[in-house]
C-alpha cells in the first residue's frame, strides 16, 4: 500500500474521535528524510520500520525488509519529525464547571500536535486524564497524549499545603501548579512540601514574588512571563513592595494597573542582566506569545471572522464571546505589551534560557492545535532558527518532562508519535504546516 493511495478519499477524525478499538499493523515509511531535531541535521532517506507503537529500525532503504503485515507508506519527498507538544494547554473547565474540552483533540492532532502538558487538574479530575491516556494507548481515543497534568494549589500554612500536595500526588499529579494571586509564604509552604513529595512546581511566579526569587528557590518554569515584565524594569523593588500589604486579588488588581508603566520602564540592557542571571537558574520559560500577539493583532470585533471560529464547541463560543465582547480593550497597551514580550523573549533566547513552545488554548483568540504553529512562527520572530523552534516543542518538552528516553525524537525505541511534512521544517518552521499525516502511537492517521 503506498502512502498516496491510503489517503485517498478518507473521513477524518471528528467521526473517529471516539472508537473501537483502531488496528495497529507494523507500519513502514520508506525512503523518508528523517529529521534529527537534536543537531537540526537531516539524516538523509531512510525507512523507518514502526512495531507495537515504537520505531522498531531505522535503516538504508537498501537494507531494510519489511515486517511480515506491515502497511507500507512512499515517503519521498516527505520529511519524518517527532510529534509536536504544546506545554500550556486547559482541558478542564474548573471555573464555569462546563464539561471537559474534549472537543478540542481532533483540532490537536489535526495540526500535528501529539502531546500536551495539561494546566489546571482538580485532583479528582486525575481519573479523567489516566482515562484518556488508556484510551489513547488502546487506540479507543484519538487525542493527544496527556503527558504530565498539573494540579494548582493555593494553602495558607505549611500543614494544608502539604495535606494538598499529599492528595495531588496520591490521585496521580505530575506536577504542582501555582497561580499569580498565591501568596509568598503559601508559596514558600507549596515548594516545602513538593521537595518533600518528589514533585516540581511549576506554573506562574506569584504577583509578590520575584522572578529571580521564585527561579532560585526552585520553581521549575514560569507561564506567560509573569514577573518577567517586572524584572526587566527598573522599579521592580517598588512595584512588588505595593504589593506586598495587599490581599491577594488587590495585589492581582494592582499588578494589572501597574502594568502600563512597567512595559513603558521597559530597559533592554536590565532585561539582558537578568536573562544572564535567570539563565544560571534553568527555569524553562513558557511565555505563550499567541496570545499577547492575538489580542495586539486581531481586532475583537472580527473574532467571528476567522475560518476556525466553527470548530469551537457552542458552549466555548459562548464564553468567547462574553469576553471578548467586554468594552475593556486598550489596543495601545496591547500594543506595547505585545512589543515589549518579542524583546523579552529575544533577550531570554540569546541568554540560552530555555524556552518552550505553549499556547494557553483555548484562552479566547487561542485556537487549539494551529495556535502552537502560530507560537513557533512567533519564536522565529524572535531570533529562533527552525531548528531552535522545532525543538522547543519536541525534544526540549520530553527533557524538561523526564520523557526524553520514549519521545521527542525520530529514534530507535521511541514511542510512534510522528509527523509526515512535504516541506523541509530545518528550512521555514512554516513548513510545519505542510502535514500530510500524523503517526499516534503507531497508529496512521492521514491529515485532513
Amino acid at each position: 500500500m503506498t502512502f498516496r493511495v491510503l489517503l485517498a478519499g478518507v473521513a477524518f477524525w471528528p467521526a473517529l474521535l471516539f472508537a473501537r478499538e483502531l488496528p495497529r499493523p507494523p507500519l513502514v515509511i520508506r525512503s523518508v528524510t528523517v529529521i534529527d531535531v537534536a543537531h537540526g541535521e537531516r539524516l538523509g532517506l531512510r525507512t523507518v520500520s514502526i512495531i507495537a507503537g515504537r520505531i522498531a529500525a531505522i535503516e538504508e532503504p537498501a537494507k531494510a525488509a519489511p515486517p511480515p503485515g506491515a502497511v507500507e507508506l512512499d515517503g519521498r519527498d516527505l520529511f519524518l519529525i517527532p510529534g509536536l507538544v504544546d506545554m500550556h494547554v486547559h482541558l478542564f473547565n474548573n471555573s464555569s464547571h462546563r464539561p471537559p474540552n474534549e472537543w478540542a483533540f481532533p483540532l490537536f492532532l489535526d495540526r500535528g500536535i501529539t502531546g500536551v502538558r495539561e494546566m489546571a487538574t482538580r485532583p479528582e479530575q486525575l481519573a479523567t486524564v489516566a482515562g484518556w491516556r488508556q484510551a489513547v494507548e488502546r487506540g479507543e481515543l484519538l487525542a493527544p497524549r496527556i503527558l504530565a497534568a498539573g494540579v494548582p494549589v493555593d494553602a495558607d500554612t505549611t500543614a494544608a499545603a502539604q495535606r494538598q500536595v499529599r492528595t495531588a500526588r496520591a490521585r496521580g499529579a505530575d506536577f504542582i501548579k501555582i497561580f499569580s494571586q498565591v501568596s509568598p509564604a503559601a508559596w514558600r509552604a507549596i515548594l516545602d512540601a513538593v521537595r518533600a513529595a518528589g514533585l516540581p512546581v511549576c506554573g506562574h511566579v506569584p504577583v509578590k514574588v520575584g522572578l529571580l526569587e521564585a527561579a532560585r528557590a526552585g520553581q521549575r518554569s514560569d507561564e506567560h512571563l509573569t514577573q518577567v515584565y517586572e524584572a526587566c524594569a527598573p522599579q521592580e523593588r517598588q512595584l512588588l513592595a505595593a504589593r506586598s500589604d495587599l490581599a491577594s486579588a488587590e495585589a492581582v488588581r494592582l499588578r494589572d494597573q501597574q502594568e502600563r508603566a512597567v512595559l513603558d520602564s521597559f530597559s533592554p540592557k536590565l532585561c539582558a542582566r537578568i536573562a544572564a542571571q535567570l539563565a544560571a537558574t534553568r527555569q524553562v520559560q513558557v511565555p505563550t506569545l499567541v496570545l499577547p500577539h492575538a489580542e495586539a493583532a486581531t481586532p475583537r470585533r472580527d473574532f467571528r471572522e476567522d475560518r476556525r471560529w466553527s470548530s469551537l464547541r457552542s458552549d466555548e463560543q459562548a464564553r468567547w464571546v462574553r469576553i471578548l465582547e467586554e468594552p475593556t480593550e486598550d489596543r495601545a497597551l496591547a500594543a506595547k505589551r505585545w512589543e515589549v514580550s518579542q524583546r523579552i523573549v529575544r533577550l531570554l533566547h540569546a541568554a540560552k534560557v530555555p524556552i518552550l513552545a505553549g499556547t494557553d488554548a483555548p484562552m479566547p483568540l487561542v485556537y487549539p492545535g494551529s495556535s502552537l504553529l502560530e507560537e513557533l512562527e512567533l519564536l522565529g520572530g524572535c531570533g529562533f532558527t527552525p531548528a531552535e523552534a522545532l525543538r522547543a516543542a519536541t525534544l526540549g518538552p520530553a527533557e524538561f518532562l523526564g520523557l526524553a528516553d520514549e519521545t521527542g525524537t525520530v529514534a530507535v525505541g521511541q514511542r510512534a508519535d510522528l509527523l509526515l511534512l512535504a516541506a523541509d521544517p530545518l528550512k521555514r518552521i512554516e513548513n510545519l504546516r505542510q502535514l500530510r499525516a500524523v503517526v499516534l502511537a503507531g497508529r496512521l492517521l492521514p491529515a485532513n
